[in-house]
């Protein structure tokens, strides 16, 4: 049974733990053998779920969904919830990776452009010793390649399996094939592989701690300024709800 705290964000069921308790909270849903669809959500998937009925339902089955964002703590917030902290996907990837050995978990990478994954797990092979990642696969694949992609998965013996194909396709993915895939753990990471290999930069501390990561990504990439139209509409939209009592 989840027993897991919950709140809700414009109609998302929101778990609003510290990255502390969620890393335990997944570490020990593992070690029951607990199949655990976990989603980081920002103020984009929030907003993307408004109007895609689909996509919301996913969000309301997953067993964990966590505040990643400023937007998502301040939502919570303001709405009268207590939320910790932001739990970050990248973060939460990074501490993951680091408990593994602990539990000898073995970890699958499915996501990125050609060869990005590869660099990714020589990574946290440097910060994490004795970490198993058992395989990687690239993000480009077709609807014939899937069934190879998936045995590729569970002849790994992954019990951990990250996903970085972006959202909602990502999700979507992960729903479709949720009955075939053996790993307990199966964890949505947008760019988080690029990160950490280095290909695409993460804002500075004190711009993540400012609640100004946004910002830096917007700077980095000024094509993303059409996705961040939707956070004046999320803020409206929170606002709203607070007065309106829905």
């Amino acid at each position: 049974m989840n027993n897991l705290p919950t709140i809700e964000i414009l109609g998302i069921p929101v778990h609003p733990l510290a990255m502390s308790e969620a890393v335990a909270y997944l570490v020990d849903r593992v070690k029951q053998k607990l199949v655990t669809n976990v989603v980081t959500a920002n103020a984009e998937i929030i907003m993307l779920v408004q109007r895609d009925p689909d996509y919301k339902k996913i969000l309301q089955a997953a067993e964990c969904v966590l505040p990643d964002g400023a937007g998502t703590v301040w939502a919570g917030r303001t709405l009268g919830f207590a939320v910790p902290e932001r739990v970050a996907g990248f973060d939460l990837f990074l501490n993951l990776v680091k408990t593994a050995p602990e539990h000898a978990f073995k970890i699958y990478f499915f996501g990125a452009s050609p060869g990005i994954a590869e660099l990714a797990k020589k990574k946290c092979e440097e910060f994490a010793p004795g970490v198993q990642i058992v395989g990687c696969r690239n993000g480009y694949f077709t609807a014939e390649d899937v069934p190879q992609i998936i045995n590729d998965i569970n002849q790994s013996g992954a019990d951990i399996l990250f996903v970085a194909l972006g959202a909602p396709k990502q999700e979507y993915w992960l729903r479709d094939n949720q009955e075939l895939l053996k790993p307990y753990l199966r964890i949505g990471l947008g760019g988080s592989f690029d990160v950490l290999a280095g290909k695409m930069a993460r804002a500075p501390k004190w711009m993540q701690e400012a609640s100004l990561e946004w910002l830096f990504r917007l700077y980095k990439d000024p094509s993303r300024l059409g996705r961040m139209i939707v956070l004046p509409k999320f803020v409206l939209k929170v606002l709203t709800a607070k007065y309106s009592g829905k």
